[in-house]
């Protein structure tokens, strides 16, 4: 039995968020769909992320096992059977068949876009935010989340998680291509953590909070006292790592 990766990319506005929820449509249903077509036997996947609805992936990963032979244009055959709003981007087998796309993964980035003049381009693909900002002060809240471990109160309610303890290794502001993009990179994630870290840093950017205040919204380990008010639609999951040498690619021969 060998145990593949396999990373896609996805318009998450096409999905109930990215998990396995019965029928209704998700990413790892239309994942586990076109394996078992391709692979004609019934595949289950293991999905590297949970990204909630809305919420777009440049890269993540789903892993799987089969003891077939996979076709030689595997790829190819997968995204002429997936879903139109994701796609097949390379395939890995992993070194070591207990390989867990989720539990292995050394670090995640994620990118949250916004965009302040009307376009009708960027509609559920950024946030449309036509405030003024003060980006200083974004750029000294980003600064300040590095210097925390504990992240209760950006975690939301009802979660299954032992701990809310993660590491930020990234957080910086930028602009960008016309928009204004948050950029945060961590050992792990809690569930709706990028959202309640954009929506909060906003509220002190437009002076609702102090940087002071922003300090005790994290020191509380509270998620009632931050927010978490920003749309899905704007943030993408665009990297996942894995500990060096433990995947190597197969390419498609056709």
């Amino acid at each position: 039995m060998a145990r593949y990766f396999l990373e896609v990319m996805y318009d998450g506005t096409a999905f109930h968020g990215s998990q396995l929820q019965g029928d209704i449509p998700t990413v790892q249903l239309a994942v586990n769909q076109a394996l078992s077509t391709l692979l004609r036997e019934s595949v289950i996947s293991f999905g590297a992320s949970r990204t909630d609805e809305g919420v777009h992936a440049l890269s993540s990963f789903y892993h799987f096992d089969t003891e077939k032979e996979l076709h030689p244009a595997f790829l190819y055959k997968m995204n002429a059977i997936l879903h139109e709003k994701v796609a097949a981007k390379a395939l890995f087998i992993a070194e070591n068949p207990e390989l867990n796309a989720r539990f292995d993964a050394i670090s995640r980035q994620y990118r949250y876009r916004i965009y302040s003049k009307k376009n009708p381009f960027l509609q559920e693909k950024a946030l449309y935010f036509p405030y003024h900002l003060n980006t200083d002060i974004l750029n000294q809240t980003a600064e300040i989340l590095k210097e925390y471990t504990d992240f209760e109160s950006f975690s939301k309610r009802n979660t299954q998680t032992r701990t809310f303890k993660c590491t930020i290794m990234q957080s910086y502001w930028l602009q960008q291509n016309g928009e204004l993009q948050y950029i945060v990179e961590a050992n792990r994630f809690l569930r709706g953590m990028v959202r309640g870290l954009v929506a909060t840093q906003l509220q002190v950017a437009r002076g609702n909070f102090t940087i002071e205040e922003f300090r005790k919204i994290i020191e509380a380990r509270d998620c009632t006292k931050a927010y978490f008010n920003v749309t899905g639609h704007g943030l993408y999951l665009e990297k996942i790592a894995y500990p060096e040498n433990c995947l190597t690619e197969i390419k498609d021969r056709r």
